[in-house]
């Protein structure tokens, strides 16, 4: 069965989540190659196995080569293994009661995280249905290439196109973030996992590439704040370590991170040129909880 049939007969199983990005009617998957809404409204499944819920064209500054370089670095180099640990265990912890979980992932780009959270919670008995929306077409490409056990979607999380109170959890890492979908979204007591940098994050490279002490120093205080008017029953977790980079992940690094996009060429090429680097991973995860309607 080809790539695009498996990924259809996988969204099958679950089409009653989904809700028409255009007139948020009910939607069905027809003859194992659309979202079909009652209203006609299609939305084709791409050969690569992923579905475009997009209702205009929508460009990104992120492009196939960023993501590629993320899933290098986060799959060959690990460097994300100890927050998605964790991020794992607090939704294993409190989702203890259910049998079924599901979990969206908004800004899921290449899906490593997604999968690979899932992979975990599975793994100690739990039914996981994991659903990936992402803006960027490029990366939703790359994620339904590598997991076909999932939905993964082209979308605008501003119209996100599921019916209400459809996720347990959602997770929201390094990700923009929409607070009156992700309410509408969540069932009675689910909540969100957002990610935000620390201030340590990216240290080595922000003091490599600039000069200036406001891009060498990271605030996250207007994000939290908004997170907890959003949630105002919420925790937060930081999680900080050191990860040691050899030349190829240096490499990696350095494509998948927005801040060479604004540095100086020659900073850039000269930390290309490194042959090691100790990289400085410094994050807060918040946590906010679904409050009664």
């Amino acid at each position: 069965m080809a790539k695009k049939a498996i990924s259809a007969t996988y969204a099958r199983k679950f089409e009653s989540i989904f809700q028409c990005p255009v007139c948020g009617s009910s939607m069905q998957v027809v003859d194992l190659k659309s979202l079909v809404c009652s209203h006609n409204h299609t939305f084709d499944f791409a050969k690569q196995g992923y579905v475009n819920l997009l209702t205009r064209p929508t460009k990104t500054k992120y492009k196939k080569d960023l993501f590629q370089a993320r899933r290098k670095l986060y799959a060959e180099g690990g460097f994300f293994e100890p927050l998605i640990r964790s991020i794992a265990k607090f939704i294993i912890k409190q989702a203890s009661k259910k049998e079924t979980v599901y979990v969206l992932d908004s800004g899921c780009g290449e899906g490593f995280h997604l999968s690979n959270v899932c992979e975990i919670v599975t793994a100690v008995g739990k039914t996981v249905t994991g659903v990936g929306v992402d803006l960027s077409k490029e990366g939703v490409a790359i994620a339904s290439q590598h997991d076909s056990n999932k939905i993964w979607c082209v979308a605008d999380l501003a119209r996100a196109p599921f019916k209400d109170k459809q996720f347990d959890v959602i997770l929201n890492i390094l990700s923009p973030s929409n607070y009156t979908q992700f309410n509408r979204l969540l069932k009675p007591n689910g909540f969100v996992l957002k990610v935000v940098p620390q201030n340590g994050y990216l240290k080595e490279l922000r003091d490599a590439f600039f000069d200036e002490a406001e891009k060498q120093t990271y605030s996250n205080k207007g994000t939290v704040d908004r997170f907890q008017e959003a949630f105002p029953e919420f925790d937060r977790s930081r999680i900080c370590y050191t990860m040691s980079l050899d030349q190829s992940s240096i490499h990696s690094l350095v494509r998948m991170t927005p801040l060479a996009w604004r540095a100086p060429e020659e900073r850039v090429r000269s930390f290309l040129e490194r042959e090691a680097a100790d990289i400085t991973v410094d994050l807060e995860i918040l946590i906010g909880y679904k409050q009664p309607d």
